[in-house]
């Protein structure tokens, strides 16, 4: 047994002697002081506020509703004289988490015009009356909608305030929380709990953090069992995979012991688990044996499970031997049923899910259940393109007789929006319609919202045609709010005016976001006119604006005293600034020149703490926008000094705008604080491209490198990478053919790369720029050296380059060998000799072109003629 799992071992065992007296409470409270810094500190703070007394409650029945943190801190006394202060600093804590505010001192209470409520005295049915917090609602609710967010149940909302609640304040100090609101602590609090201890465990780096995580996870297991709670599958599940991940076999044994005293009818689905096990530590007996005692019993239910976890192995052969004994009229559940056709299209085995599909038939399951059966098979398949996955959705309803359905042609459709496949969504939306099935609005939504997202915009026309084309298709305000943004994209303002319209006709009501869509629209084309006179559309048909619209307004004013006006406006109409608003403010400053208003804006009180960094992370970028940049990081060495982190935007402006020599460690820096791929993509061609500026070879070179290992293996977006700093070099004035030629060496030396043609065609290039003889043939060794046969433009560039640097006889030979047979050669030739003087006279074989073209712009588009013939002649057919 390794010493992570002696130490598990000790552990639990010491848990499972609790008798829940006064001592085991305090042994429970040093062991939560053990854990992270943070989350001890604020657990001490709770603790210091709440008093308790040594004979609260010396042992826990099943029917006792006391909450756990009571358990864990009540023997634990607090000295009056600091209450006051630890309350104080709670209010702060809890508020700041709960309402994404800040909580100013109790002496400055009298300036605000919204006095703090104490969250602890609150009931949990109440509804906090702060007007930031309504204002917090609305963001998120506008917000959800730009990004096409859809659903958000109560469940999903409730479990990310535990985990943010747990994060910066502890798990005991969160269920004391929940406490003070007169939330009862019940089955789903102590779920998200351990979940959210047994995620910290998995992510702890050191061993005895993650050893201290789990042991609290166990603690609120235990705890559970005592109250008396059912222990299901969504509270022991996470314990069973973090011991399996951990290949602890007697820890599993010791939990799946407890789990079966405590639900009986968790037997069959510990199976799963059980099987999972011994593929995890790799003992292939018990896993015969598991199996070989399947092949004697009817049971199926052991089967399933069995089945299920072999099929996540991607244990072929086993799954196959059980496939054969299972009986799949008798599964379980509609969800084992899924998983097990899921299983079989990830194995590929199309004869037993028609076996299945057959044999369900004969027992009279209904279309819709084989339809869904038929799709989660065919979305299962590996590596398999989304029309093809239609492709097989369709033909195995044809071949099994199968009736289709509309759920499985919605998750299908939402399988192709997934992948941007729009046009093929769209297709099954008419097949669903010629088959008489009913086609949701949510399903119409989520193909338009993947149009948008894809840029298809067009398609705005077809999906508007199927639904006037239909009645079946209800659309709603969100249909139409999304119909118009395209159409704005479209610059077909007209149109998006017409769908407002068009509401009339289905009782529906025009919304300010149709209206700000079509503002948006405007002010991108900067057309200030036409935006304003939405806002009278808007009035004449009682639309009040909202502080999206005023984001916009004010976003776009061009002077002082258009800011103003519209903030009057705002503050009129009763619209309170969001983010958005202090965002627009901020940019508006920003443009008009009046920099100290703009860093002003962050002064305002009112600005909602959760949403001050990325406020200032606009100032940031809208100052180095503007030319400001020394001001610019002077905010952003504020944020650092608050241990918050730059928005990506403002990052990418930072490193656009900061190209003075010198500023290379602090490019860099900026580079690690971008996380996304693509934008970390985008700032890194950004630091290359200062790095080929100042000839700062050693740092490019390690750049390209990492770019490389993160952009796509592919070899033609490796050789693009490259081919853009070449393309810099051959464009700098002056240009440094020798950096070029350095750094071409280094990145053959170091990374291991072969030039590509295109690379060497920009650095002969170069040789062109600085009329340079000596390293033009320099490069021209390089083409034979990456064994690349020189072709028409080669020896177009070497022409020019041996022209430009006064080598007309070399360039008399090297014309010998250029074909002229192409007229477009002819006239690069011909310009390049009007441009740096006659070698010899162009043989015309064809007819004289009316007008030269431009060197430049011969030799840009030659490429592309060489390699367009070249092409045509390979197809070809030699002749007999």
């Amino acid at each position: 047994m390794s010493s992570k799992a002696r130490n598990i071992t000790r552990l639990v065992n010491s848990a499972t002697t609790f008798t829940y007296s006064d001592r085991t409470a305090k042994t429970l409270a040093r062991t939560a002081a053990t854990t992270t810094s943070t989350s001890a500190a604020n657990d001490v703070t709770l603790a210091n506020y709440i008093r308790f007394t040594p004979d609260s409650s010396s042992s826990l029945s099943k029917t006792s509703v006391k909450p756990l943190s009571e358990l864990t801190v009540e023997s634990i006394r607090v000295n009056t004289s600091s209450i006051d202060d630890s309350k104080r600093d709670l209010k702060g804590k809890i508020q700041n988490i709960l309402c994404n505010v800040d909580v100013k001192p109790e002496s400055e209470e009298d300036d605000y015009q919204q006095p703090l409520v104490n969250l602890l005295e609150l009931r949990w049915h109440k509804t906090v009356s702060n007007s930031v917090a309504h204002l917090n609602r609305k963001e998120v609710s506008r917000d959800r909608k730009q990004l096409w967010v859809f659903k958000s149940t109560q469940s999903n909302r409730f479990g990310r305030l535990v985990k943010m609640c747990a994060e910066k304040l502890g798990a005991n100090a969160t269920l004391e929380v929940f406490r003070k609101l007169d939330r009862e602590t019940g089955v789903k609090e102590f779920n998200f709990m351990i979940e959210h201890c047994i995620e910290k465990a998995r992510n702890a780096v050191d061993e005895d953090a993650a050893l201290e995580e789990f042991h609290r996870a166990y603690v609120l297991f235990e705890i559970m069992r005592e109250r008396g709670f059912k222990i299901g599958e969504e509270t022991y599940g996470p314990f069973l995979l973090f011991v399996i991940d951990m290949g602890m076999v007697e820890e599993f044994h010791f939990y799946c012991d407890h789990i079966k005293k405590d639900n009986p009818k968790s037997l069959q689905r510990l199976a799963y688990y059980e099987m999972l096990l011994w593929i995890k530590v790799g003992d292939e007996d018990k896993i015969q044996k598991l199996i070989g005692d399947t092949l004697d019993t009817d049971d199926s239910n052991f089967n399933e499970n069995y089945l299920l976890a072999l099929s996540e192995a991607d244990r072929q052969e086993e799954v196959s031997l059980l496939l054969e004994t299972i009986n799949i009229k008798k599964v379980s559940s509609k969800e084992n049923m899924e998983m097990i056709f899921k299983s079989l299209g990830k194995l590929l085995l199309e004869s037993h899910a028609n076996k299945f599909i057959v044999e369900l038939k004969t027992e009279g399951k209904g279309g819709n259940d084989l339809s869904n059966l038929i799709y989660c098979y065919a979305m299962s398949m590996p590596k398999i393109h989304v029309e093809d996955i239609v492709e097989k959705f369709k033909s195995l309803h044809t071949e099994l007789k199968v009736a289709t359905s509309s759920g499985s042609h919605g998750n299908l459709i939402k399988s192709c929006c997934d992948s941007h496949e729009v046009h093929l969504a769209i297709d099954l939306v008419d097949s669903m319609l010629e088959d008489g099935l009913e086609v949701k609005t949510t399903t119409v939504n989520s193909i338009l919202t993947a149009c948008f997202a894809s840029c298809e915009y067009t398609l705005v026309h077809r999906i508007n045609s199927i639904i006037n084309d239909h009645e079946s298709i209800k659309p709603n305000a969100e249909t139409f709010r999304l119909m118009i943004s395209m159409y704005v994209k479209l610059n077909d303002f007209d149109r998006a005016y017409g769908m407002i319209k068009d509401l009339e006709k289905l009782k529906l009501l025009p919304t300010a976001n149709m209206y700000n869509a079509i503002m948006g629209g405007y002010f991108r084309q900067k057309n200030f006119h036409k935006g304003m006179m939405v806002l009278k559309q808007m009035d004449a048909t009682n639309v009040k604006p909202d502080s999206q619209t005023f984001s916009y307004i004010i976003g776009n004013c061009n002077s002082e005293d258009d800011i103003i006006k519209y903030r009057r406006e705002l503050h009129e109409a009763g619209v309170q600034p969001t983010k958005h608003i202090y965002m627009a403010l901020i940019n508006a400053y920003a443009a008009c020149g009046l920099f100290e208003k703009a860093k002003q804006v962050l002064s305002d009180k009112f600005i909602p703490s959760v949403n001050l960094n990325e406020v200032k992370s606009v100032l940031v970028s809208a100052l180095a926008t503007n030319g400001q940049l020394a001001d610019a990081l002077d905010v952003y060495d504020e944020i650092k000094q608050t241990d918050a982190n730059l928005e990506p935007k403002a990052i990418i402006s930072l490193i656009e705008h900061l190209q003075s020599e010198g500023e290379l460690s602090r490019l860099l820096q900026l580079l690690n604080q971008l996380h996304d791929p693509e934008l970390w993509d985008d700032g890194c061609a950004r630091v290359i491209s200062y790095c080929v500026r100042y000839k700062l070879s050693d740092s490019a070179v390690e750049l390209l490198k990492q770019r490389m290992e993160k952009s796509n293996t592919n070899e033609m977006v490796i050789d693009v990478l490259f081919d853009e700093v070449f393309c810099q070099i051959a464009e700098t004035e002056p240009p440094d053919v020798q950096f070029g030629l350095d750094l071409l060496q280094a990145l053959k030396s170091d990374i291991g790369i072969r030039p590509s043609r295109k690379s060497l065609d920009f650095l002969l290039s170069a040789c062109v720029n600085a009329k340079d003889q000596e390293r033009s043939f320099l490069v021209w060794n390089e083409y034979q050296t990456a064994g690349l046969p020189y072709n028409v433009l080669s020896y177009v560039r070497m022409y020019q380059a041996l022209l430009a640097s006064g080598a007309h006889k070399r360039a008399k030979v090297l014309l010998e060998n250029i074909p002229d047979d192409d007229p477009d050669v002819r006239g690069v030739l011909k310009a390049c000799q009007e441009t740096f003087g006659k070698t010899a006279p162009v043989r015309n074989k064809g007819k004289k072109k009316k007008k030269n073209r431009a060197l430049e712009e011969c030799v840009e588009t030659l490429g592309e003629i060489v390699s367009v013939k070249s092409e045509g002649k390979k197809k070809k057919k030699k002749p007999k």
